[in-house]
């Protein structure tokens, strides 16, 4: 056997075993393969190669394109037995499945609430950092979410897409017009565990429940002062 074929089945047997040889010098994660190794630098330097033809969308990974790719062909080979959904990637449909599951296999360090996909998790992240990294160029105000940041971009640009069928009043946002049925319905969602008394709003609730703690929330000049509101 040559020096070479040699090599290789070194370098084989080695996966086989486990074995993770390659350490990455930023992070120390390690791997089997340096070619694993050499992909993972990519993601401290954020340099993604690989460009979608169709689209754009840039990756780190050639393989990656090759699975983006699959969703321009339209072609869905990956079936989910439970609901009929079809998928273009195998990772999609493995993702999906967790909806039937109830499988949450992303947890916070901080409070161990528990996510079914990685990037709500990164998103939950910002609650507990309370970065904001999207900022409105209108009026300045800040979003943890970009999507956050679109909804409320409809403000600013006049479109009220949800109407009330009842009186006609136009919101820009969903949970507005939501809230605002209540006025027609008379929901009344949120009670006070102590009283018992209902509110359409849950700010309105937690405003109200001051008033049984005896919590005096706000601080000015280091005199505290309780909400003034009727029960």
């Amino acid at each position: 056997m040559s020096v070479e074929r040699k090599a290789i089945l070194k370098m084989h047997t080695i996966f086989h075993t486990g074995q993770k040889l390659y350490k990455c010098d930023v992070c120390k994660k390690s791997f089997t393969r340096i070619c694993y190794l050499k992909s993972h630098y990519l993601t401290h330097t954020g340099e993604k190669p690989h460009a979608c033809d169709v689209c754009g969308k840039l990756f780190a990974r050639k393989s990656d394109l090759i699975k983006h790719m699959l969703t321009h062909s339209g072609q869905k080979f990956h079936v989910c037995d439970t609901c009929g959904r079809s998928f273009a990637i195998k990772h999609q449909l493995k993702r999906h499945l967790r909806i039937h599951t109830g499988e949450k296999p992303y947890a916070c360090e901080i409070c161990k609430k528990l996510f079914a996909r990685k990037c709500h998790l990164k998103v939950h992240y910002l609650t507990h950092t309370g970065e904001k990294p999207h900022d409105c160029e209108v009026c300045g105000k800040l979003f943890a979410q970009k999507s956050e940041l679109s909804i409320h971009m409809l403000i600013h640009s006049g479109k009220t897409s949800h109407d009330c069928e009842i009186c006609q009043k136009s919101f820009a946002y969903k949970s507005h017009l939501k809230r605002h049925l209540r006025i027609h319905t008379g929901e009344k969602p949120y009670a006070c565990d102590v009283c018992y008394k209902s509110f359409v709003c849950k700010s309105t609730l937690r405003e109200h429940t001051f008033i049984h703690s005896g919590q005096k929330s706000h601080d000015i000049c280091r005199k505290s002062f309780c909400l003034q509101m009727s029960v």
